[in-house]
């Protein structure tokens, strides 16, 4: 049995998803007890670029099929069908669980972090690809007023582009907003699974780019450990307010990002490469930690960094202020450039 598969059977409650579309990724996730994937122009032109051979014909008939589209909408098909092939080896669990695991989350176009409208437009055409759809958007102040709004709609959010507890909590209230407004109208929750990402790893990496550039001394151990203590602290509070959301855990640097939260009601997204190392690490003790606190000198250290003060207080940032945190600004440029690949990708079939 594999590490995998053991947490799951001794954290029923601790779930895992395959950090990216690839079929044949999701299928080594699903052996060893995944129940979710998720997309992203950047995992898809990933993808693309590992499996090109088998999607080739398919981009060279869209292109065909369709004259008088722009490489955009070719891009956002090629995004669709790779998701939806990927959805169909999640569909029997999404079934068998009344959409509680067993989705794929796709994500709205990144340039629309800014407009609420625009987010909801393109969430509800994603959401439409298949039953067992999660969407994503940026946390961003536009995207916290989107996720009320999807929710109402009746569309199961994951928020990205995440990094903070503040973020996180805004996230949390803004479905429960959403959710009152659809009970109120006797509308179904009940299928509906909505999660909140915290990418830690991106937090501890902007952290370490400002103790870099900054005057303070902060242990590297304690940096490893930044993300970790800033989705406990937001843990807490999501069980002590009792949101819906559940929490997710992304962006995996070192194996604190897996064992720190296991026994967790927790989500984690896990990309292929991280899967297989701790599938077979066979020194891993598996127990529950995820109400076992960050070390206190770790804490302490931290706390000497403002950019963290921002990251773990509930309190440390206002709506209006997520988009300016230095690991949004990272994180949604290299969305941006991803999706400007994934759009060279396409353009090399169309002008020929």
């Amino acid at each position: 049995m594999s590490k995998l598969n053991e947490m799951v059977a001794k954290f029923p409650q601790t779930e895992f998803w395959n950090d990216s579309c690839s079929c044949r990724e999701l299928a080594f996730a699903i052996e060893n007890g995944g129940v979710g994937a998720t997309t992203n122009p950047v995992i898809v032109g990933n993808v693309l670029k590992k499996e090109l051979p088998e999607w080739e014909d398919t981009i060279k008939q869209v292109i065909a099929d369709n004259p008088t589209w722009t490489e955009d909408d070719v891009a956002w098909d090629i995004i669709g069908k790779l998701g939806s092939k990927a959805a169909k080896l999640l569909e029997p669990i999404y079934e068998q669980t009344h959409g509680q695991k067993g989705r794929i989350s796709f994500q709205t176009n990144a340039k629309y972090y800014q407009n609420k409208d625009k987010m909801v437009a393109h969430a509800e055409q994603l959401a439409a690809l298949v039953p067992n759809s999660q969407i994503k958007a940026p946390a961003s102040k536009a995207g916290i007023e989107a996720f009320e709004e999807l929710t109402y709609r009746g569309v199961s959010i994951n928020a990205t582009v995440s990094f903070t507890c503040a973020q996180a909590v805004a996230v949390g209230e803004a479905v429960e907003r959403g959710l009152a407004r659809r009970k109120a109208e006797g509308l179904d929750t009940s299928w509906m699974h909505p999660v909140c990402t915290i990418m830690v790893g991106r937090t501890d990496d902007y952290l370490k780019n400002v103790v870099k550039a900054g005057s303070v001394c902060v242990p590297s151990e304690a940096l490893d450990l930044a993300g970790v203590a800033v989705m406990k602290n937001a843990y807490r509070i999501y069980k002590e307010r009792g949101f819906r959301t559940k929490l997710l855990v992304a962006a995996y640097r070192n194996y604190h990002h897996f064992l720190d939260f296991l026994g967790g009601d927790i989500v984690l997204t896990i990309t292929s490469d991280w899967q297989k190392k701790f599938a077979g690490a066979e020194w891993m003790k598996l127990e529950n930690n995820i109400d076992k606190p960050v070390d206190p000198k770790y804490l302490d250290a931290l706390k000497q960094l403002p950019e963290f003060i921002k990251a773990y207080e509930p309190d440390g940032m206002k709506p209006e202020e997520f988009q300016h945190y230095g690991a949004f600004k990272a994180t949604m440029n290299q969305f941006l450039g991803g999706y400007d690949s994934l759009v060279q990708l396409i353009r090399g079939y169309m002008i020929v």
